[in-house]
């Protein structure tokens, strides 16, 4: 199994004015969780793209190719491009560039974003949420597909016979469909055949079994091959030596957050009680000591079978050394004995 890491890069708020503090310095951190990432053996760094204060993370691509001038073997992903508000043809771009600059080591996760800022900040209407990513994916594949393309669509400018460069080291440069278990979203996933990101951020996680299962269904049934597909489990979680401590220091900032995002969208209040139960081994959190990480991690796997877990490890601001203790936590300790584990 790979395992790795992923970040929006959060910034702390100005109580205030509501504006961002220190998002340079937060981005340079990025970089450097990245580095470490790679030096403790984990295979895979994510960053995923917002247009908000609370996230320094704008241009995935930009900030990775900084992480690759510092790494050697990890792999760099987007965690997700909110490909319905860009250009394919620049996110290509972008992405043959890092991969290029990295020998080999880009992704694309593609997805419909979970945030709507960049819509209209590009121009683009929300009642053509799902039309335009399946528009803009077509033209992605056909992208990495061939060097010279011609293309017509509703949502951009027709393309008549031109050459799109530079082309990437990898033929064809990986792209994964991240989701959020609605049924639409698995099914495209399947039907094209191409590897799915399932972000698992609450409730149980047996739950999303089903969604898994049409997946793998729905390729098969496309006449795709099985070694051709792979599954990645995304979740939110935090580590420490001190499984009390883990808790106590997590719980608080992820809260603030996700509380903070609740109320711009009607949710319940989260309750320290509703944190606590997340966390223990049916739930979607990985809060706890490398050994209750191993733990979850492989009960999850028993559920559904999958190739790549990655964790996002700070779902609200904390301490960057903290950070950096559980990153290589992560790489020393949870990774070796999954992999043990899985092994046998």
């Amino acid at each position: 199994m790979e395992i790795g890491v992923f970040s929006f890069g959060e910034t702390r708020l100005d109580p205030d004015t509501g504006r961002p503090l220190n998002a340079g310095e937060r981005l340079r951190n990025l970089v450097e969780e990245m580095e470490v990432a790679d030096r403790v053996g984990l295979d895979v760094f994510g960053v995923g793209e917002h247009h908000r204060p609370d996230y320094s993370v704008s241009t995935p691509a930009v900030v990775l190719a900084a992480g690759a001038a510092r790494t050697r073997r990890i792999r760099l992903t987007s965690a997700v491009s909110v490909l319905s508000s860009h250009d394919p043809v620049r996110v290509f771009q972008d992405f043959a560039t890092l991969d290029l600059l990295s020998h080999g080591r880009a992704e694309i996760m593609a997805g419909r974003g979970s945030f709507t800022e960049s819509f209209p900040l590009f121009g683009y209407d929300l009642e053509d949420y799902d039309e335009l990513f399946s528009e803009k994916l077509e033209l992605l594949l056909k992208l990495r597909k061939s060097e010279r393309i011609s293309w017509e669509g509703r949502h951009r400018p027709a393309i008549d016979d031109r050459g799109v460069y530079p082309r990437p080291a990898q033929d064809p440069l990986p792209v994964w469909i991240a989701v959020g278990g609605s049924r639409g979203s698995v099914v495209r996933a399947g039907s094209l055949g191409l590897p799915m990101a399932l972000g698992i951020i609450g409730g149980a996680a047996g739950r999303f079994r089903p969604a898994v299962e049409l997946y793998r269904e729905t390729a098969s049934k496309a006449g795709h091959a099985p070694s051709s597909l792979a599954v990645s489990v995304n979740s939110h979680g935090f580590i420490h030596p001190d499984g009390d401590t883990a808790r106590e220091l997590a719980f608080p900032p992820f809260a603030e957050t996700m509380n903070r995002i609740g109320r711009e969208r009607g949710w319940s209040p989260l309750t320290p009680r509703h944190l606590e139960q997340e966390a223990t081994l049916p739930g979607a959190l990985f809060v706890g000591t490398p050994d209750e990480i191993v733990e979850k991690i492989l009960f999850q796997h028993r559920i559904f079978g999958h190739e790549r877990f990655l964790l996002q490890l700070t779902v609200g601001p904390l301490p960057h050394e903290l950070v950096l203790q559980a990153i290589e936590l992560l790489g020393t300790e949870v990774a070796p004995s999954v992999r043990s584990e899985l092994g046998r």
